[in-house]
């Protein structure tokens, strides 16, 4: 059994605030540490339940955040930006058996999460097929590309929410729910536990149950806070020019999104 980890800090469990999601900010370095227990935990429960390969992205800001020595040796991470298409998924292909989310949040134009965000706080709001779109939703569709199921999700409680209307086959542990800017928050070694249990639920069940098909034709819509991000964008081949802060693509061929995403990125 081959398994994908793709790994973000903002549903980690405790974290509460932008700073401690920034290296050399206060409060990063006991969150990161948090963040690798968590992988750690998933990877080792995992081995005990018969993966024989563990391939880690992680996926936060430098992508250097978790500590590689705080995993099992025989897990591969994949650490900094590839500059590919896949970008949280660069790593990922056919022959992975399943995917697994830890430390994942909610999107950017909701309030599940006072860091509540898609892929970068530049964005007012990303949607797919005029539905605002979280990194989850954007990713789980880049698994589902190469036919693999994603078996399960850490992290706040309105992405375990979305991700259970999405796929309802889908194990899911949340650690934290966002209370207006504030979170609530499960004890960190609770967290451990509990994602140690999920992992076993996730990968004794069937992972068919996991995996959706893609929408025959994806629209994405970016909105950004700054006008000229827009318009720089809309030069990109048959981007669509919204309004003065929005641009649109959208095509049959989920690659060529998020292609379109890499090079319109902020």
């Amino acid at each position: 059994m081959k398994l994908f980890i793709s790994a973000d800090i903002e549903g980690t469990t405790g974290i509460a605030h932008w700073d401690e999601t920034e290296p050399s900010q206060r409060g990063y370095d006991y969150f990161s540490k948090q963040m690798t227990r968590e992988v750690s935990a998933v990877c080792d429960t995992a081995l005990k339940c018969g993966a024989t390969k563990i391939t880690v992205k992680d996926a936060h800001d430098t992508a250097r955040n978790i500590d590689p020595a705080g995993l099992p040796e025989c897990v591969e991470i994949i650490r900094g930006w590839a500059r590919n298409p896949l970008i949280m998924m660069a790593g990922i292909d056919e022959s992975f058996d399943g995917v697994i989310f830890t430390g994942y949040h909610s999107a950017g134009g909701t309030a599940a999460n006072p860091m509540a965000h898609t892929m970068h706080s530049a964005y007012e709001y990303i949607k797919i097929n005029d539905a605002l779109a979280s990194e989850f939703l954007i990713n789980t569709y880049t698994a589902a590309y190469f036919g693999v199921p994603v078996l399960m999700i850490t992290g706040d409680k309105g992405v375990c929410e979305e991700a259970k209307t999405l796929i309802p086959g889908i194990t899911t542990v949340a650690v934290c729910e966002g209370y207006g800017n504030a979170m609530r928050t499960i004890h960190p070694d609770l967290a451990i536990r509990r994602i140690q249990e999920g992992v076993k639920e996730a990968l004794s069940g069937n992972f068919d149950d996991c995996l959706i098909e893609l929408p025959r034709r994806v629209r994405m819509e970016i909105r950004y806070r700054e006008h000229f991000y827009a318009y720089r964008g809309s030069f990109y081949p048959d981007a669509m020019k919204i309004d003065s802060k929005t641009i649109a693509f959208e095509s049959d061929d989920y690659m060529d999104v998020l292609t379109f995403f890499m090079f319109v990125s902020r």
